[in-house]
């Protein structure tokens, strides 16, 4: 039986770090299964499901030497995984307005009592210093009709922030 694996990686963007990493995880067998790669404000981070027959110490230990070397933090968690557990989204959710604090725990509170499931969020700081604008995109499920949502963001409206929510289509054949 395999052993599924949660990894965080983070540090300041380089060349190569993906590599040296997915490398060392091949050599000693071990599965990638879904992750996510991003680059945050001049760092990069990597959040990765692994699975194979190594413990959580034998895996740290495995990567200790490329985390030392390219200057990372490794973080590790034993999950319960799988591969093909992937929900696609049924809903986009864009949101658009003037930088303030609170606006993603107001945005995703009234989604969430919605019943409005986020799968992924990205989020950004546009405009300028005097003017800064926060956008998020949302990519999500809910089982609720589109205007239950759109009549839960109305009050978010009102404060200022563009909320557009639209269906992802599906594109089958």
């Amino acid at each position: 039986m395999s052993n599924w694996y949660m990894l965080t990686l983070t540090g300041e963007d380089r060349p190569g770090i993906v590599a040296r990493v997915t490398r060392v995880l091949f050599e000693r067998d071990m599965n990638l299964g879904e992750a996510s790669m991003l680059r945050l404000g001049g760092n990069f981070t990597i959040m990765m499901m692994v699975s194979g027959h190594m413990d959580a110490d034998a895996l740290q230990q495995a990567l200790s030497e490329v985390v030392r070397e390219l200057g990372l933090s490794l973080h590790i968690d034993p999950m319960k995984g799988g591969l093909h557990r992937h929900v696609p989204p049924n809903l986009m959710v864009r949101v658009s307005g003037a930088d303030r604090a609170g606006i993603v725990a107001r945005v995703t509170g009234v989604l969430a009592d919605a019943g409005f499931n986020i799968l992924d969020l990205e989020s950004d700081v546009a405009g300028t210093a005097e003017q800064p604008v926060y956008i998020m995109q949302i990519a999500g499920v809910a089982t609720v009709p589109l205007e239950s949502l759109e009549q839960a963001v109305s009050g978010l409206r009102e404060e200022g922030i563009e909320v557009n929510i639209s269906p992802v289509e599906m594109l089958v054949g």
